[in-house]
């Protein structure tokens, strides 16, 4: 990638995956359709079931070869999140709570500025954490160890 596509970058995505879109632009314009797969590097995200097309795949070793329907890429300014309350596109804005939360929350014409809720698919790990020590992990005992006193001095290295 060029440092001038590399500038066009997103840095700050309120579109995520499991979010509610409508498509604005293209040949399914008007239908809505969950968020599949978001592609960061190339300002691009995957509706489930949209933006169809025909994909040649020759038959190899271990599968079948023919001709496949694939969900292609849209770029994200080809879509909007759909307004939990009104049912229409709208535009994502970023907004704090009293107890300091960060929350998103519906702009635009039209909108009802309410709180659009994050995806409960992205609350789900796809690989779940340890409970169990494994042979590389530091063992608690060690971890907790005690080995500088700041009063006394001990536990400086000799230089």
């Amino acid at each position: 990638m060029g440092w001038k596509a590399a500038q066009k970058l997103i840095h700050h995505w309120r579109i995520l995956r499991g979010d509610n879109v409508m498509i604005i632009r293209g040949k399914d314009r008007g239908e809505t359709g969950v968020i599949k797969r978001v592609i960061r590097s190339q300002n691009r995200v995957i509706v489930e079931g949209k933006n169809l097309v025909k994909k040649h795949i020759k038959q190899g070793q271990g599968h079948e070869g023919g001709i496949f329907s694939v969900e292609a890429p849209l770029h994200v300014s080809n879509v909007q999140v759909v307004d939990p309350v009104t049912g229409k596109p709208c535009k994502v804005g970023m907004k704090y709570l009293e107890d300091g939360t960060k929350v998103r929350v519906s702009r635009g014409i039209g909108a009802s500025e309410s709180i659009i809720p994050r995806p409960e698919i992205l609350k789900i790990r796809t690989t779940p954490r340890p409970t169990v020590a494994g042979p590389k992990d530091t063992p608690v005992d060690l971890v907790l160890e005690k080995t500088y006193d700041a009063k006394a001095g001990k536990g400086l290295p000799e230089l």
